[in-house]
């Protein structure tokens, strides 16, 4: 197999004036950009009427005043420094700007994060759902790329091409195998542009398919036989993914494939104040994004419902005394921001603006319940053996036990 330039369509360069291009990337004549990532010769602000907006369009403002001041080394192919991302990632001040924190946790775990993408290995992040890894994912591409939007999306049904290469096929059947009626992939068109392309849901994939990354991270090549060619990787390009270790419908990873990732676990919160904060922060950022009416902070519900989510992800109360059952569900913080997010939306359109208990015992009941049957006896025991014996939870008590019958 010859090496040789890699063809217009597969590496997503621009097409001449008036020609399709089959990438999506951004065309030299100003026509619109489908996949809405941002233009090269700046970010743009949020389209107006998106609902939510990319994390490099959300955050422009802090990821530019975090590059102007940003003098230290940058390996090949980064817009900002690894202590850039890392700074962008933790929140912190430049200049006078804050920077609000991304991911709420221990700042090693971004720092080995960021270093791992700094060489030549892969990022594997795992967890159980609901702990920020696609949320990581994003905005560690965004930070370090620029472009949060060369995505994988993994299903039962993901097939290899959208791992390598696609075809055009009317252009197929009547040109054959050619330059233009080749359709890059995500992957392929980070090789080409020397981005991060994120795969999420790795395990999900059938094992087949996982495995067409592994020439991809070992050799940084694609072949293309049907050109009689290859895609080589130029410097930036890395691959991010993400993977539940606690979860069904999975496919275990090969040991071919996993030697070739650096794999870095995201716990669940350490603390219940932890994850009050990572809620709350959440809570609002959605809450301003979906145009909410503006609440009080609700803290006292927030906590309300962290605490429940803990005790019954843990299996025990949180001053130790009292062992209680774990249901199906991983009531992870991702369930806690949608339970306070409905009951938000609740408050202000059916109450009388405060949010209350009664706003939040149908979210966490639903939360709660995955399994009509076991998961069902687990939550009334543990609203008689401990909700109801709380003084100041009566209210919560009561509102829970209308919605359960």
């Amino acid at each position: 197999m010859t090496d040789t330039t890699p063809p217009d369509a597969a590496t997503g360069s621009p097409d001449a004036p008036g020609t399709p291009n089959p990438t999506g990337t951004p065309n030299p004549t100003g026509t619109p950009n489908p996949t809405g990532s941002p233009d090269p010769a700046g970010l743009p602000g949020l389209p107006e009427g998106v609902l939510r907006a990319h994390a490099e369009q959300q955050y422009a403002a802090e990821l530019a005043a975090i590059a102007a001041h940003d003098d230290r080394p940058r390996p090949p192919g980064w817009h900002l420094s690894p202590w850039a991302v890392t700074t962008y990632l933790h929140g912190g001040e430049v200049d006078g700007t804050p920077i609000t924190p991304k991911y709420v946790g221990n700042r090693r775990i971004v720092e080995v994060a960021v270093a791992t993408l700094a060489t030549d290995r892969a990022l594997l992040l795992l967890g159980v759902p609901g702990t920020a890894k696609t949320w990581l994912s994003e905005h560690l591409a965004a930070a370090i790329s620029g472009d949060s939007t060369l995505l994988v999306q993994g299903t039962a049904g993901t097939v290899e091409e959208a791992i390598r290469y696609g075809w055009n096929y009317a252009r197929l059947l009547t040109e054959g195998p050619t330059d233009k009626a080749l359709v890059a992939s995500p992957v392929m068109r980070a090789m080409t542009e020397g981005r991060l392309v994120r795969v999420e849901e790795l395990t999900r994939m059938p094992s087949d398919v996982q495995d067409a990354l592994i020439t991809v991270l070992s050799e940084k090549t694609m072949p293309i036989p049907e050109l009689g060619s290859q895609v080589q990787a130029r410097k930036g390009f890395n691959v991010i993914a993400t993977a539940n270790d606690r979860d069904r419908g999975v496919n275990e990873l090969s040991s071919a494939l996993r030697r070739r990732f650096n794999t870095v676990v995201l716990p669940v919160p350490a603390t219940a104040d932890e994850e009050v904060e990572i809620v709350h922060r959440r809570v609002t950022e959605l809450g301003r994004a979906l145009e909410l009416p503006e609440l009080p902070p609700g803290l006292d519900e927030i906590r309300r419902v962290v605490t429940v989510f803990r005790e019954l992800r843990e299996g025990v109360t949180s001053d130790g005394r009292t062992r209680v059952k774990s249901p199906s569900a991983t009531l992870s913080p991702a369930e806690a921001i949608s339970v306070v997010t409905s009951g938000i939306a609740l408050a202000a359109h059916f109450g009388d603006g405060t949010l209350r208990p009664a706003d939040i015992a149908a979210g966490i009941t639903g939360a709660v319940i995955q399994d009509p049957v076991s998961d069902r006896v687990v939550w009334q025991e543990y609203l008689e053996a401990v909700v109801r014996e709380r003084r100041d939870w009566a209210d919560f008590y009561r509102a829970c036990r209308e919605v359960s019958g």
